[in-house]
């Protein structure tokens, strides 16, 4: 099975407040909202949905193909990629754009409030999946990019027999209904957190149980409530918890790890049970770092960790076994 992500490629601009958003923002006054948020640290990191996916599945052992594009900056990151085992041989690079850059602010509840400048996203509308020899036994994860180009890359792998994931993420505000309905339609997979799952409602007119219904696999994450994988062919629900974690440094990137985790048991053929607890733990990972990519993990790390969170699972044992020989 072939792996293609596509999705956003960014860097992120990760800041923190050393209080609490509630504290400044005032209920009646909200329709002329003026607020400044003196943060306490900055950093550059990289990130964007696609690259962190695909991040999470190279340190599992996957060489996943990124379709994406990116800007005249983006040298050192493509460089970064190919170093981890990511293939970005699907990256378009526009010359006179920037590559998108995201401005994250967490306060100490771990709120965030986050702008985005598409740059370069805004072409990946151009981008086509067609020429890739995709088939039915491959995957493509269609994750937050331009409206369009999700809605385009739907569409061919509809017309085409191509299995695909539609994780909507941050982009859900951005998505008419039309656009949020094409990404179902097909669709073998449907990831989104509560409020996403929330939000796709009011704007299709579903109800959420209708949309988690929509797809043969829905996946619905509510943070550190963990999260439920509904199988529909089997109309069964299956309740996963989260992972021990060391701390909760930063939590951006961690839907993203674990979209990355959750991909990787689905292509492996993992037991839902045990790929939920993989989406799982590659989350915890990314929760303990500052930034979308700075964790890492060997797969026999990964395998001993899995085995002290939950239990020894005799699929993630064989799994690392053949990536280390």
């Amino acid at each position: 099975m072939r792996i293609v992500v596509t999705g956003s490629l960014a860097y992120d601009y990760i800041m923190n407040f050393p209080g609490y958003f509630k504290d400044h923002i005032l209920p009646d006054k909200v329709h002329m909202l003026t607020v400044s948020f003196l943060v306490d640290s900055m950093r550059r990191m990289r990130g964007g949905v696609a690259g962190n996916i695909a991040y999470t599945l190279a340190l599992l052992g996957e060489r996943p193909l990124v379709v994406a594009t990116a800007g005249q900056d983006f040298g050192e990151y493509r460089a970064w990629m190919e170093q981890q085992g990511i293939d970005p041989s699907g990256i378009k690079l526009i010359d006179d754009e920037f590559t998108a850059s995201c401005f994250i602010n967490t306060d100490r509840s771990n709120n965030q409030i986050v702008a985005f400048y598409t740059g370069a996203m805004a072409r990946s509308r151009e981008l086509s999946l067609l020429g890739l020899g995709l088939g039915a036994h491959d995957l493509v994860v269609i994750s937050p990019t331009d409206p369009d180009a999700m809605a385009r890359y739907a569409d061919e792998c509809r017309s085409h027999g191509i299995p695909f994931l539609f994780d909507p993420g941050k982009q859900t505000p951005r998505l008419d209904s039309e656009q949020i309905l094409a990404g179902l339609t097909g669709a073998s997979v449907l990831v989104g957190n509560d409020y996403e799952f929330a939000m796709m409602a009011q704007k299709t007119g579903k109800s959420e149980a209708e949309l988690l219904a929509t797809t043969p696999l829905t996946v619905t994450t509510r943070g550190e409530q963990g999260s439920t994988i509904y199988d529909n062919v089997k109309g069964q629900q299956l309740q996963i918890p989260v992972a021990p974690i060391s701390a909760v440094v930063d939590p951006t990137g961690a839907g993203d790890a674990y979209l990355g985790g959750l991909v990787f048991g689905l292509a492996r053929g993992l037991p839902l049970d045990v790929t939920g607890r993989v989406a799982a733990l590659s989350a915890s990972y990314a929760i303990e770092q500052r930034g979308s990519q700075e964790h890492t993990y060997t797969p026999a790390e990964f395998a001993e960790r899995y085995a002290s969170a939950f239990r020894p699972s005799a699929e993630i044992e064989a799994l690392i076994e053949g990536v280390t020989r």
